[in-house]
């Protein structure tokens, strides 16, 4: 599968057509699914998660749960499932054809590692979910909360005034453009345009957090 070969990992053909095939596929045509491979691929991730999480942050127990829950919901399962191609390769039964929704793209993120792990090993699993996994850690990504309130985490531990300014404000009533600044401390870290105030803060909080993670 070419999501496999941009990571340079090949393993058992009929491995992974296990872990790409949903439930309603297999009640069809017989066979197996990947519930059972998505069960280990969901403790493999637990465990690579746990250990980055654990060796990169200097946080307590409660917040290293909260920021590893963020990169392991099915919001961000199936994110990565999308990004690298999995969910092309989901085989559904023809009652679930127009139902491919991201509860099973994200089961599929889970059932591949799985599938990884057996077949290559828990080094080969975690070097292919971390090269996946760290570009969104690195960049702040949130997939559960939001940016305006992981940045205003950052800032309250370092005791910094934050503020959201309007820069601009543009077109008619019912299809406006806003720009927003994020300002800390007095300085400009982010800018964010957005159809609603409410995005161009969040957009302008989420620049912010790219900034201060370089």
């Amino acid at each position: 599968m070419s999501f496999l070969k941009k990571y340079n990992i090949e393993i058992d053909k009929k491995l992974l057509n296990v872990a790409l095939t949903h439930s309603s596929y297999s009640n069809e045509h017989g066979g197996e699914n990947y519930e059972r491979l998505e069960f280990l691929g969901d403790a493999v991730l637990q465990l690579i998660t746990s250990e980055y999480f654990y060796k990169t942050l200097k946080v307590g127990e409660g917040e290293l749960s909260k920021i590893r829950a963020s990169f392991v919901c099915e919001e961000a399962l199936a994110q990565y499932s999308k990004d690298i191609g999995i969910d092309k390769a989901i085989k559904v039964g023809n009652g679930q054809l127009r139902d491919i929704n991201d509860t099973i793209v994200a089961d599929c993120f889970e059932s591949v590692l799985g599938a990884i792990y057996l077949d290559k090993g828990f080094l080969v699993a975690k070097e292919y979910a971390l090269k996946i996994l760290e570009p969104y850690i690195k960049e702040h990504h949130m997939f559960l909360g939001d940016y305006k309130s992981r940045l205003q985490e950052l800032v309250q531990t370092d005791r910094k005034t934050l503020e959201y300014v309007l820069v601009s404000e543009e077109g008619p009533s019912h299809d406006k453009t806003f720009v927003f600044d994020v300002v800390i401390d007095g300085i400009v870290y982010g800018r964010g345009t957005g159809k609603s105030k409410k995005e161009a803060e969040q957009l302008a909080a989420k620049d912010a957090l790219k900034k201060c993670a370089k």
